[in-house]
């Protein structure tokens, strides 16, 4: 016995049209946190260490603070306004 398939929707959910179309020019500070650890300058050295640590060690970690305070603000300033 075949079991019917349900109908497709035809549209999709307005929050993900609307998510395609967001063209807002501060989606281009999201490539800061992607572009600026690929600088091979930041990592051409051993000093300054910070409690012991080269510095290779404490950019990693400033990496991921600056990619998710990149990202946090991104959102902040591209997310939809309520209107009540």
């Amino acid at each position: 016995m075949a079991v019917p398939e349900p109908d497709a929707p035809t549209t999709a959910p307005t929050t993900a049209q609307s998510r395609a179309k967001d063209h807002s020019p501060w989606n281009w500070l999201l490539f800061v946190p992607i572009v600026v650890p690929l600088i091979p300058a930041f990592f051409n050295g051993d000093a300054p260490r910070i409690f012991g640590f080269p510095r290779y060690y404490w950019l990693q970690l400033t990496w991921i603070l600056l990619g998710v305070s990149t990202t946090t603000f991104v959102y902040q300033m591209t997310k939809k306004r309520r209107v009540r």
